[in-house]
Formats: structure tokens, sequence, C-alpha cells
């Protein structure tokens, strides 16, 4: 990511969190304000962004990479619930590792 779109990128979120609306010339006003040299185009390309997606599903959607399965629901009555956890803790049950003879005790990833 180039300095230039996290600038803009810092802008948006700024104007976003004082709910005031993100427009080109107010991302180029904060990042001016910041003193951050920027391409004339990112502003007007991060704000026909945010008018076609909502930031707040961009911000709770970071790392998901799409396509995540939907959790399954939680059980309603407090009584299933012990009972629903037990079969998941005897699942996760560990097997011993095996160790390798030329390994000679160290590894870049320990």
């Amino acid at each position: 990511m180039s300095t230039s779109e996290v600038a803009c990128s810092y802008a948006a979120l700024i104007l976003f969190d004082d709910g005031i609306p993100i427009t080109a010339e107010k991302i180029s006003t904060l990042v001016k304000a910041a003193n951050v040299k920027i391409d004339s185009y990112w502003p007007g390309l991060f704000a026909k962004l945010f008018e076609k997606k909502n930031i707040d599903d961009l911000i709770f959607n970071v790392g998901s990479g799409g396509g995540a399965s939907v959790a399954a629901a939680a059980p309603v009555s407090g009584a299933a619930a012990p009972a629903a956890a037990t079969p998941a803790a005897e699942e996760k049950k560990e097997e011993p590792k095996e160790e390798s003879d030329d390994d000679m005790g160290f590894s870049l990833f320990d």
C-alpha cells in the first residue's frame, strides 16, 4: 500500500468517525493538513469507493477473506450448554508430538 493510499484511508476514517460526509475535497483537505504529498486522483477514488461501500462493513469484515461459514446458533436453554461443551473438549485430545533424530533439538520455527 502506498503512502497516498494510507493517507486517504486514514482521512476517510477520520471523516467517518466524526460523522462528516466523505468527499474528495474533504479527504484532500485532511491530507494537506497532515502535510502528506499525494497524487491528485486518490481522494476522488476513495470518495467514490465510500459512496458505494459502507465503512462499517469494511471495518468489521477486515481479514474475513469472504465466504466465511456461518456459526451454529447457541442453545437457548441453560442446561443444554454444559452438555454441548463436553463433546468438544473430548475431541480436542492432542496426540504426542513425534520427535525426529535429525532436528538436533532446535528449529527455525520453534
